[in-house]
């Protein structure tokens, strides 16, 4: 028979809840305590996630979806309107100036509108931006301080550039300005459409030009379905108007997905070991708040287990006494969320700016977003829920005599042997340790996840390896070069960016170089011979079948078929080659002044191992370098001969081929990896490493790429301050790397990293550490009569006192044995896991934080019960034994 009586419970649930205010306390404080986890984690995670999109955009050169590139006029108003595009904006590239001041700086020039400009962090602050029919322009202050123009609207400044190849200079009226924002790749001046029209028809280029954008339609636009399948819309937009991106032809059309968006890269990144990972921070998570939560309604049903024995005997069914718990933990729920959630929030925000200063490329972002509270708020209420189930069983399946004569551990009797041996107190406090296995399983376990989680670390902040980390970005103390072989998106090496002899003086005139070095770069054309499989193999990763066949069509071949490829080559000084990673030969070879030798360059991936299969070249091979003086060009059609460049018509469909030149053979002495530091930075070409000699003496040219050396530790703060002002002020066509940059970077990333780990290892540390003050307060709370029955039949309250510190050394005792033999099976598994997640990480097997926390948790281990007993003993033990 169904009687309505959910009123009643609800009213019994909060009579309840009223009766016990010192419980409600230590519950909503752990229910705000496990909120604060989960916000704090949750705002920390978040904000890092929207700085890191934010300087992505940043880098990436906006926050637009998508990108349409290189349109036509007429493609361009034929995608502007396709129905899922929310919002368009349209860019036009003019040219860009390379020489002093902006041989260090990625300067545009050319046309936006203000969507945009608006995406592309154009905004000006003063000003507006450019109207048609003007010769106005809009710029960031950066570029105004490289040209010396002070920001005031109306001033006059003057900028040449080259326009696909052809130099001109142009004069501007300022209209408006945005500050300079060190994150931005690219620095813009922005001008308008009609003066990019202008300046195209004064310069003869008509679009797209020779190298197939300037003066192009870039379409970038803000999807109406989000960020969540940007290359998805793209390509149905291309779809819906007959065009696609796949096979160069007359329907071809390029596209641009904005990395920049997490939430389209971890999409397109899904895979079992990402889920895996992300699933298991959230149980570890769960767990976490599921440990103190689960504690706290557990120590709560124990105790009133006689009020609900007494309900089970004027009726209350099982299912009535969870409702009853249920509630109360919604209703203690109301107050602790809310309260969590700010707080947690606070503490977020405290912590997001600490961390990320110690980041690179963060913006610091502190978010606000509905979706961490909504999900803070719903993790802390699950948890909530999963940890009253099964106290709510609990006080369903005890029976009323049950519930009368409960003490803790004794809900069920069990029958045993009778020792011979005499009873300790080191006996007795193992027997209580078994008497709620499941509460010494979650106490040990709540401070076991403390101590695995800082080991964890540890370990990993320690195994950040810095060698690793500036290696990669360079070899030696110091690396001088022309500002443009630093710069993305630079011109190729040529002889007007070679380091004279000069410069070189200038440096060594400092004293303090312990070693120093050239390394020469390749000014002139040269080339080398592949067979088509080769080709094809290497290249086809990035193009498709029919691209690979349209540009072999345009290179040239040998009587035997194979196929004439630009190469690349470097002349080293023995410094340099110090330097190189040998995979197999002799380096020393390369010195032989009669000797015809080289080293074949492969290369490797982001953690540095070599990809053997990335080169044709083999040990003890023949290679032919052809040095070519003069070239013939032709139509690859009909075959006709133009001749020299000069005599190409415009749009021809030509191809080139040597008639003058030199061809050495070598043999390969030796297979290298080339740091990155002192390669070309970028790539499309094979490599081959010469001496300086054979350098100089086979390619008859002698310029400087680099100039690489080493200086004593007390040289090293007086040479960076040197290259510093010689590169700014002396002769700002050059600049510099060292590794005292990519140090202070790494110490940052690693610092950020003990912080954040630290953070959350005192997090779960709290919780243990509550757990087993719970377990302890709440063993003695249960167990007070039995306490003061011992006391009244002799034992004194040092012996008692000695036999709850027993019971706490077991329990801290415990958790440190069972973390040390999680930390050494899993280390098998961990560390190649580590090193295989972070190219700059090399393992190793710590336990050291498990030394340092174990006097702690001795010290835990033997305070916290003492307290406790201390507490319960204001009362005397007449008046405990009369206690029910």
């Amino acid at each position: 028979m169904n009687v309505a009586n959910r009123k009643c419970v609800r009213h019994l649930s909060f009579r309840s809840l009223l009766a016990n205010r010192t419980r409600n306390f230590v519950a909503v404080l752990a229910i705000v305590l496990t909120t604060v986890l989960f916000t704090s984690l949750f705002t920390i995670a978040l904000s890092i996630n929207e700085g890191i999109q934010q300087n992505n955009f940043r880098q990436a050169g906006g926050w637009s979806h998508g990108t349409f590139k290189y349109l036509t006029e007429e493609q361009f108003e034929k995608l502007k309107d396709d129905p899922l595009i929310e919002s368009w904006g349209l860019r036009r590239f003019l040219g860009m100036p390379t020489d002093v001041p902006f041989n260090k700086s990625h300067v545009e020039v050319g046309y936006s509108d203000a969507n945009e400009a608006h995406w592309s962090y154009c905004d000006p602050v003063e000003g507006r931006l450019p109207k048609e029919g003007t010769d106005e322009a809009a710029t960031d202050t950066h570029v105004l301080e490289l040209l010396g123009v002070e920001p005031k609207l109306g001033a006059k400044f003057t900028v040449t550039f080259e326009v696909d190849g052809h130099e001109t200079t142009q004069t501007f009226t300022l209209c408006g300005w945005w500050e300079y924002d060190e994150a931005v790749v690219a620095n813009h001046i922005l001008i308008p459409e009609s003066r990019v029209d202008a300046v195209l028809q004064e310069v003869g280029v008509t679009p797209p030009g020779s190298d197939g954008m300037t003066g192009e339609w870039n379409l970038d636009v803000m999807l109406k379905n989000g960020a969540r399948s940007i290359s998805k819309d793209l390509n149905e937009i291309l779809e819906n108007h007959g065009y696609q991106s796949e096979t160069a032809g007359a329907d071809y059309i390029a596209l641009g997905v904005n990395w920049g968006y997490t939430g389209a890269q971890l999409s397109d990144k899904l895979d079992p070991t990402v889920v895996a990972i992300i699933a298991g921070v959230l149980a570890l998570i769960l767990l976490t708040g599921y440990l103190i939560i689960y504690n706290v309604f557990q120590i709560s049903v124990a105790g009133d287990i006689r009020f609900y024995g007494l309900l089970k005997t004027i009726g209350t069914t099982p299912r009535q006494l969870r409702r009853i718990i249920r509630t109360q933990a919604m209703l203690l729920s109301l107050i602790g969320i809310p309260v969590g959630l700010l707080l947690g929030w606070l503490l977020g925000g405290v912590l997001t700016p600490v961390i990320t200063a110690r980041l690179n490329n963060v913006t610091t972002v502190v978010s606000v977003s509905p979706l961490l509270f909504v999900g803070a708020a719903i993790f802390a209420l699950v948890t909530v829920l999963i940890s009253c189930r099964r106290p709510g069983r609990l006080a369903g399946k005890v029976s009323p005599v049950e519930a009368v004569r409960y003490t803790e551990g004794k809900a069920l009797k069990r029958k045993g042997k009778r020792s011979g041996k005499g009873v300790s107190l080191l006996s007795m406090a193992w027997a209580n340790l078994g008497r709620s296995r499941g509460k010494t399983f979650l106490t040990v376990l709540s401070l076991t996840l403390a101590v695995v989680l800082l080991t964890l670390t540890v370990t990993f902040a320690s195994g950040f390896d810095m060698d690793k980390y500036v290696s990669n970005f360079t070899a030696s103390d110091f690396i001088l070069a022309d500002a443009g072989q630093f710069q993305t998106g630079g011109d190729a090496f040529n002889d007007e960016m070679a380091v004279s002899q000069e410069v070189i003086g200038a440096v060594n005139a400092q004293g303090g170089i312990t070693g120093s070095g050239c390394i020469y770069g390749k000014t002139g054309p040269a080339v080398e011979f592949v067979t088509e499989e080769y080709y094809r193999s290497v290249w086809s990763q990035w193009n498709t079948p029919e691209q690979l066949d349209e540009a072999i069509r345009y290179m040239d071949r040998t009587p035997e078929g194979l196929l004439e490829d630009r190469v690349q080559l470097y002349g080293m000084d023995p410094f340099a080659l110090d330097h190189l990673t040998v995979l197999d030969g002799d380096l020393s070879k390369l010195s032989d002044p009669d000797g015809k030798y080289i080293a074949a360059v492969y290369s490797d991936d982001d953690y540095g191992n070599p990809n053997m299969d990335s080169y044709w070249a083999r040990l003890g091979d023949t290679v032919t370098i052809r040095y070519v003086e003069e070239y013939e060009y032709y139509d690859v059609d009909t075959g006709e001969v133009y001749g020299p460049w000069e005599n190409v018509p415009e749009g021809a469909a030509y191809a080139q081929r040597a008639v003058k030149y030199r061809d050495v053979d070598y043999t390969v002495a030796a297979l290298v990896m080339v740091p990155y530091a002192f390669s070309y930075r970028y790539y499309g070409a094979d490599e081959f490493v010469m001496s300086s000699e054979t350098f100089i003496r086979d390619t008859g040219t002698d310029s400087v790429m680099y100039y690489a050396f080493d200086t004593t530790e007390e040289a090293n703060a007086a040479m960076e301050a040197f290259l510093q002002d010689y590169t700014e002020n002396v002769n700002p066509q050059f600049d510099y790397e060292s590794k005292a940059t990519y140090a202070g970077e790494f110490e940052g990333t690693r610092s950020m990293f003990l912080l954040l780990g630290g953070a959350l290892s005192f997090i779960v540390g709290l919780v243990g550490v509550l757990n087993f003050f719970n377990a302890i307060l709440t063993g003695i709370t249960a167990r007070r009569r039995e306490l003061a029955v011992l006391q009244s039949i002799g034992m004194t309250s040092r012996q008692l006192r000695t036999m709850l510190a027993l019971e706490g050394l077991f329990y801290t005792l415990g958790a440190v044995l069972l973390a040390l033999a999680l930390i050494v099976v899993t280390a098998p598994f961990v560390g190649p896991a580590l090193n295989g997640l972070i190219w700059f990480f090399t393992y190793h097997f710590t336990i050291w934080p498990v030394v340092v926390v174990l006097p702690l948790f001795g010290a835990l281990g033997i305070l916290i019960p003492v307290l406790s007993c201390r507490a319960a003993q204001r009362y005397s033990v007449v008046e405990r034994l009369r206690q029910e």
